[in-house]
């Protein structure tokens, strides 16, 4: 409540990337403070065991995590961690560093509860990203994967992709190829199946040259919600085929269309939206993925998460983790406690010693024969 009064006063009047950065600057600098470090996670890290996750071959505390764009330069593991994210997905980090967009970039949606972003991969390039993850705090227990895309001005996609996952593997709990960001041109051309695949194949090769200390590292492929049905099932069946560990569904959709007021000043005609808008779509993606892949790799839902039973709904519908970031920015520091709480009381209700036992419920109840 005292969230939602200092937003709708002060914080929705001014500029919305200014506010993400004065935000992330003053938890950084709470966090950075040992005593109170402590602190945020006794009053907030989630503990209920009926959170726990295994995927990927790691151990999560929670299956809320926070999405990629959020922590674009890896300053903010650890703060983001204490808040109760069961884990961070930093990035998106390119090859080389890189002012993204000109102009406003970040624009509120405040009555369709979502964002417009043409953020075009703002970072300082693998090798800061490098350095700020080697130092990172490992003690909370958090997974901390690493979002790779493309530099925006590199001829060579494969050899920049490459760059940089040879530099980020050793200090990634998993890596994820961003080729679904609308703010790059060109880049969600690289869905193209066979570009994919090639694109996969020039990844392994870098994480060959580059293993990591503790053992191989997980990659998944993050993917846009405007892909049509069966490129949707091409990109499963490549998924399958290739022996991706998982898939991130939903980037940023270009499509006005999900707008209750697609014409309102408010609304600009560049950038991807995210938030309330895209919920049905991410959803039907997360349905169609699981139905495809028949539960045999992870799949991470992200896109319109705002509560713990929107986050029920998509473990149930397949997800074994969801992402958000909209949800976040409209919730305030107290909204993953808020959703772990939940999600560990709709399990409890369920009668599951974990919320992983309820993952694709629904679509297991949908193929059991009736009775």
């Amino acid at each position: 409540m005292i969230y939602r009064l200092l937003y709708t006063l002060l914080l929705s009047r001014i500029d919305a990337e200014r506010v993400h950065r004065l935000a992330a600057l003053k938890l950084r600098a709470v966090v950075a403070v040992p005593p109170l470090r402590r602190l945020l996670r006794v009053l907030l890290a989630p503990r209920d065991p009926r959170l726990r996750v295994r995927a990927l071959g790691l151990d999560f505390p929670s299956p809320l995590g926070l999405a990629a764009g959020f922590d674009k330069d890896a300053k903010g593991c650890d703060a983001y961690a204490a808040l109760g994210f069961g884990f961070v997905e930093v990035g998106t980090v390119t090859a080389q560093a890189q002012p993204g967009n000109p102009g406003t970039r970040i624009f509120r949606l405040t009555r369709e509860r979502g964002l417009v972003n043409r953020m075009g991969f703002p970072n300082g390039g693998a090798g800061a990203a490098v350095e700020l993850l080697r130092a990172r705090d490992r003690t909370d227990g958090a997974v901390v994967g690493v979002n790779v895309g493309k530099t925006k001005l590199a001829e060579d996609a494969a050899a920049d992709y490459r760059a940089s996952v040879r530099q980020l593997a050793p200090f990634a709990d998993y890596l994820v190829l961003n080729v679904s960001s609308p703010n790059t041109p060109g880049l969600r051309d690289m869905q193209a199946v066979d570009r994919l695949a090639e694109l996969i194949a020039a990844v392994r090769e870098a994480l060959a040259e580059a293993p990591r200390p503790g053992g191989r590292v997980p990659l998944l492929v993050k993917i846009a919600p405007d892909l049509s049905d069966e490129e949707l099932d091409a990109i499963a069946d490549l998924a399958l085929r290739e022996r991706l560990d998982g898939l991130i569904a939903v980037n940023t959709t270009v499509d006005r269309g999900v707008l209750r007021d697609p014409g309102a000043e408010d609304v600009p005609s560049e950038g991807g939206i995210s938030g309330a808008p895209l919920k049905g779509r991410a959803l039907a993606v997360l349905r169609r993925l699981h139905a495809r892949t028949g539960g045999r790799l992870t799949l991470i839902s992200v896109g319109g998460v705002e509560t713990a039973d929107d986050a029920w709904e998509r473990i149930r519908a397949g997800a074994t983790l969801v992402q958000a970031y909209t949800g976040f920015v409209y919730g305030g520091p107290l909204w993953p406690r808020r959703v772990n709480r939940g999600l560990a009381r709709l399990a409890h209700d369920a009668g599951l010693a974990s919320v992983q036992d309820a993952v694709g419920a629904d679509a297991a109840r949908d193929r059991a024969p009736a009775a």
